[in-house]
């Protein structure tokens, strides 16, 4: 393992200062150069790593400047959704690993760029799905590899939560979001619940989705926001915005399970996931919070009990990777996750091996978003399903076992030597 590696930082917007934050405190880190097409964004992001790392970095405008340096050995690419796959494309082309936050793809074409673009250069391209580190996910994956909900049949999933403020204004705040729900309909934001759930559902290794089908509400509102808040003379106070206020997507698996997913952030709601693990023995729901699991959980004999609350089991079944997290400290971002996600690209890069989130994952999860656009064009009809590893899903090479290991829990990795 190396002692340090320099990264470069591509995208500097709110999330990115975050996330650029965060990655300076990952161990053997180092970030010599930042780029930001907005020279504001750009020099903040050398003053976050002034003030968290103490070195002063290069600055560029252009991510193809960054990209020509000869002393990077990865970027960490946090621009707009569809930007990030030509950007980690170009990035694995000059000889970088990659780190892209999340965001569905805009074709199917650049999905099988990225794949290509790996293969060929023998860099990886990690999707920085987040929620795959969260703590109730990591339990709920411990709790699947220990056989407690038995055979899973169904999962569901979504990414709900009230962005009407960030989405309209857009425009103002240099947010991406506004233009995908001017144009754009169907499942824009997959990743976040899709990413654990195609753990679970040992999706490229061993399984794989078959097709896609994808419906869409009406879209009111972002108008209702506007006007309510901007005035009704706001010039997008009529506008008719594609994307539907609330979709919904169905995903079939080759070894027989189906997946729903929910995209509604353009409604008044409280933030959900809405993570959902059924299975033979049982099923977990995070809307309520609650186990049932036959034989095991208590409840009432009767066909109303509701199950129990999920947090009395959370420390029996406690991801061994958290247990040493809150040994030594969980750190802001989301809860925890965001230093987690990033401590596995940060490590996959210092040991030049292996991702727990490779680019056939975030292919697969990216590809999601337009595959739902294509179905909900043709009346909900299902789409097929791209298999980007080519065939290999049913006999992949073997995945990297280490504390950040998405594919099992590696418990071994954490007994005290």
């Amino acid at each position: 393992m190396k002692e340090f590696v320099n990264i470069g930082m591509i995208g500097i917007s709110g999330r990115g200062s975050g996330m650029l934050r965060e990655l300076l405190k990952c161990d053997g880190v180092r970030v010599p150069a930042v780029c930001d097409k907005y020279e504001d964004r750009a020099m903040n992001g050398k003053k976050i790593v002034e003030e968290e790392a103490g070195n002063t970095p290069d600055v560029y405008l252009d991510h193809k400047e960054l990209l020509a340096r000869d002393d990077l050995d990865a970027v960490f690419v946090a621009t707009t959704w569809i930007t990030h796959a030509r950007i980690a494309i170009d990035a694995m082309r000059a000889g970088k690993h990659v780190a892209m936050e999340v965001g569905g793809a805009a074709s199917v074409e650049e999905c099988w760029q990225m794949v290509r673009a790996s293969e060929e250069t023998g860099k990886f391209c990690m999707l920085l799905e987040n929620c795959c580190y969260d703590r109730k996910e990591m339990a709920i994956f411990n709790m699947v590899k220990q056989g407690m909900f038995g055979e899973i049949i169904h999962m569901q999933g979504g990414y709900q939560h009230d962005l009407r403020d960030e989405i309209s204004l857009g425009r103002e705040n240099r947010h991406g979001r506004l233009f995908n729900f001017q144009h754009r309909n169907g499942e824009l934001y997959p990743t976040h619940q899709l990413g654990p759930i195609s753990k679970v559902l040992e999706i490229n290794r061993g399984n794989r989705y078959l097709s896609v089908s994808s419906f869409a509400t009406k879209s009111r509102g972002l108008n209702e926001w506007i006007k309510a808040n901007k005035g009704e003379d706001y010039d997008l106070a009529n506008y008719s915005f594609n994307q539907g206020d609330v979709v919904t997507t169905v995903l079939k698996c080759a070894n027989g399970e189906t997946v729903v997913l929910t995209h509604d952030c353009s409604l008044p709601r409280h933030y959900s996931r809405a993570y959902r693990v059924q299975g033979t023995k049982g099923i977990y729901m995070e809307d309520g919070n609650t186990l049932f699991i036959e034989g095991f959980t208590k409840h009432e004999d009767n066909w109303m009990h509701p199950g129990e609350d999920f947090d009395k089991y959370l420390e029996q079944f406690e991801h061994p990777l958290w247990k040493k997290y809150q040994i030594d400290g969980v750190h802001a971002g989301h809860g925890g996750m965001d230093y987690l996600v990033l401590s596995a690209f940060a490590e996959s890069v210092r040991l030049d091996a292996k991702p727990p989130i490779d680019v056939y994952d975030a292919a697969t999860w990216m590809a999601v978003t337009c595959l739902s656009e294509e179905s909900i064009a043709i009346g909900g009809a299902p789409v097929p399903f791209p298999d980007f590893t080519n065939g290999m899903w049913i006999d992949r090479e073997p995945y990297r076992r280490g504390v950040f290991c998405l594919d099992e829990v590696c418990s071994d990795f954490f007994e005290e030597k």
